[in-house]
């Protein structure tokens, strides 16, 4: 996708398939948007992105229905995706962001998934706000009623420690994980259950995380650099059927998706030692923790799946100093997420194998995160991402793995959960731990006093 200049681009989806002679509604929005980003649907499904200039702000049908034909036109429509209304467990953990909660939880419940149990962990918490807002949740929709939107207090700081929280307090077999910064699609949650109901060999699954707004220089940068869609077509991953796209695999961060659209087998997950509290947001690393999480499945002979039509949207750093910070950590726990490879001993001897093609893989995400391969961003985008791209991955790669040895030592002293990355052929199998008695069961089925969905 190419911009049509610097500016700011407006994000929207449009349905392709439509009775022959009708066209797609054209674009009219505020005039200072040079360009629209469309997800294409067909029947809901996405198929693709595609970008239309903008005249003051609108663009025609016609130039709509040009632009889709152009870039997805050669794409099949995909089978209709599996859905089940099997009850699902949605946790999102947080810290001092209520705003971005009310939204994400919001998103969530205007969903068409009947049966779903959302757990807000509001990790080491400054003030009550997280939970005033879960209330308030709680009295405009449903107004006495039992609220499927629980909060939940986890003084242990970090995601890691939150989602785990939230893994250990579900009471259905499959637990999705979303972040605060994150809006649902509807079909979201329905299409997670499906995919597990329609594919019992799942573990667990990752699906497209795409952006919001693009409306700054430094949300299409993050766009540019952090590249977390990962395309439009069902995969399954596993160690009997290694990806040929992917000499790296299973270390492969890039391929696998990320912690914002993730869903795991409850029981499965605890029994492989739950998120490494040593790593991701809140823990010295900074990150990681998705990434280890589903590599550690993979080593463990089970198998990940990507659903593209299970998708959501993620609000992107608006910022320079959000933006820094935020590639900053990535490195960070790129670093930890290796040092904890090079710390056990089969993954090491695994990854060894690798060593020539990760590093020519981390030659091209350098060069991405620099602005060197762009894929057709503007020239903003490329201006605003933070100088020093290569430096960054250096000292991350170098540090990352002295401050994954500090935390997990310290995760360790304190009974959390750093579970090594890979374990004996011939372990025992680990008990499940016990649930927390402060979270209500699910329905049994759909609620019939839900309220209908936005």
């Amino acid at each position: 996708m190419t911009v049509p200049g610097p500016g700011a681009i407006w994000v929207g989806q449009t349905e392709r398939r439509r009775p022959a002679g009708v066209l797609p509604p054209g674009v009219m929005v505020a005039r200072h948007f040079v360009a629209a980003r469309l997800l294409v649907t067909a029947g809901g499904v996405p198929v693709g992105q595609v970008d239309v200039p903008l005249r003051a702000g609108a663009a025609s049908p016609a130039a709509v229905a040009a632009a889709v034909a152009a870039g997805t036109g050669a794409t099949p429509d995909p089978a209709p995706p599996p859905v089940s209304d099997e009850p699902l467990t949605v946790v999102v953990a947080t810290r001092d962001r209520p705003g971005s909660v009310d939204r994400c939880v919001r998103a969530i419940l205007a969903g068409d998934h009947p049966a779903v149990t959302v757990l807000v962990v509001d990790n080491d918490p400054p003030d009550d706000r997280t939970e005033q807002v879960v209330r308030r949740i709680d009295t405009e929709m449903y107004a006495g009623r039992p609220s499927p939107v629980h909060y939940v207090r986890e003084m242990r700081r970090g995601a890691s420690a939150g989602r785990n929280r939230g893994l250990l307090d579900a009471r259905t077999p499959v637990v999705a994980f979303t972040d605060d910064d994150t809006e649902p699609d509807r079909s979201w949650a329905s299409r997670i259950s499906g995919a597990f109901a329609a594919d019992p060999e799942l573990t667990g699954i990752s699906g497209p995380v795409l952006a919001a707004r693009l409306g700054t220089p430094q949300e299409q940068a993050a766009d540019t650099a952090l590249a977390w869609n990962k395309g439009y077509e069902p995969r399954r991953f596993s160690l009997d059927e290694p990806p040929e796209d992917s000499a790296v695999f299973p270390f492969s961060p890039g391929l696998f998706g990320i912690g914002a659209n993730m869903a795991v087998r409850r029981d499965a997950v605890l029994r492989l030692g739950s998120f490494d509290e040593a790593l991701g947001p809140g823990a010295e690393t900074r990150g990681g923790e998705d990434i280890e999480l589903l590599v550690r499945i993979v080593l463990d002979g089970q198998v990940l799946g990507y659903v593209p039509s299970a998708f959501v949207w993620h609000h992107h750093r608006p910022g320079d100093d959000e933006l820094r910070a935020q590639m900053r950590g990535y490195a960070l726990g790129l670093g930890a997420f290796l040092g904890k490879v090079a710390l056990d001993p089969r993954a090491r001897a695994v990854a060894l194998r690798r060593a020539p093609a990760a590093l020519a893989r981390l030659r091209h995400v350098i060069r991405r995160e620099s602005g060197e391969d762009a894929g057709g961003g503007s020239d903003a985008a490329r201006d605003a991402l933070p100088s020093g791209a290569g430096r960054r991955k250096l000292r991350g790669l170098l540090s990352g793995p002295v401050l994954y040895v500090r935390a997990r030592r310290r995760v360790r002293d304190s009974d959390g959960s750093a579970p090594p990355m890979t374990f004996p052929v011939d372990r025992p199998a680990a008990d499940v731990p016990e649930r927390s008695p402060d979270v209500a069961d699910p329905p049994a089925g759909p609620p019939a006093d839900r309220p209908p969905a936005a």
